[in-house]
């Protein structure tokens, strides 16, 4: 073994994986991000190593990583879209599904001690809540569809090539730094600005996690080993509507004006999507340890420092 763990990640530029880079920094190890584009400056890590490279071109990934061996890989690859199959999915499934392939073929594995696969909760699809691991999954987009079939290709390679894949369904990750255009920083923009905003209804049931805690659970994936061939529920587990959730961050912080009711549901939208998490829980010893309005706390005032 290295005397310094060295870690690839895969996506390392977007909202959860700027957050892991640092965290995997913090524990010494020896950091490289393989990315589509280059790090915004707010998620810049010094000391990290950044490489660019699209995951469906197998020579270019080939090329930026050969001669290099990594005890761990984790991989946030992709980009979350609910478009239909008709409307440019295929390449959904393609970012998700074939990139993972192409990956994996010209990795080194000689060193490789666990390949964390960061699934999606949309894999349940519109599968009965809480949604456990043993559920047989239900997918309702060609997003949900290339995240189902990347964790049937990794649970084989575990089963026919002793490949240390894990995966992590993550379900609704919130926290300082995510995307503007996500649905939490659109809310806490609107009610920051006191401004009026469209929402629907707001009965859809969800489960939402804050950053701090997945990656926490990221990490001890990654050095667990009973882990490996499994799949992961983390999530807070518990039970949130819309609705609540937009008047929660209301309150906090005392301000917007939601019109609920203008923003229709999605085509097939699971209106009941929360985690059974008891499997984390009793494998990696996880649970979550930031409550819903101190996750928000710490959030809302973050935007209200950066913008």
């Amino acid at each position: 073994m290295a005397e310094v763990e060295r870690l690839l990640v895969i996506g390392g530029t977007g909202f959860i994986g700027h957050h892991f880079l640092r965290a995997a920094v913090r524990k010494n190890w020896k950091v490289c991000s393989l990315s589509l584009h280059p790090a915004q400056p707010k998620r810049h890590v010094a000391e990290v190593e950044y490489l660019a490279a699209n995951l469906l071109d197998r020579e270019e990934i080939h090329l930026r990583l050969r001669q290099r061996d990594f005890e761990y890989v984790v991989n946030f690859g992709g980009y979350i879209n609910h478009s239909l199959f008709s409307r440019g999915g295929r390449q959904l499934v393609e970012e998700h599904f074939t990139g993972v392939q192409n990956l994996i073929e010209v990795l080194p594995r000689n060193c490789l001690r666990a390949f964390v696969q960061i699934g999606s909760s949309d894999e349940y699809g519109d599968a009965p809540a809480p949604q456990s691991e043993d559920l047989r999954e239900s997918p309702i987009s060609p997003y949900s569809l290339g995240k189902v079939a990347t964790t049937h290709f990794l649970q084989m390679l575990h089963r026919t090539e002793s490949f240390p894949a894990v995966v992590l369904r993550l379900f609704l990750t919130y926290g300082p730094g995510q995307d503007h255009k996500r649905f939490l920083p659109q809310i806490i923009h609107g009610c920051l600005n006191n401004d009026n905003f469209p929402a629907s209804t707001g009965e859809q049931v969800r489960d939402f996690c804050y950053v701090e805690d997945v990656i926490r659970a990221i990490l001890l994936a990654l050095e667990n080993d009973s882990t490996r061939g499994e799949v992961f529920n983390i999530a807070s587990g518990e039970k949130v509507t819309i609705r609540k959730m937009i008047e929660t961050i209301q309150q906090l912080i005392g301000g917007g004006k939601p019109e609920f009711g203008k923003i229709p549901y999605r085509a097939s939208e699971n209106m009941c999507l929360y985690a059974d998490t008891a499997k984390a829980n009793q494998i990696m010893g996880w649970s979550p340890q930031f409550p819903l309005e101190l996750g928000l706390e710490h959030t809302i005032n973050w935007y209200r420092e950066n913008g």
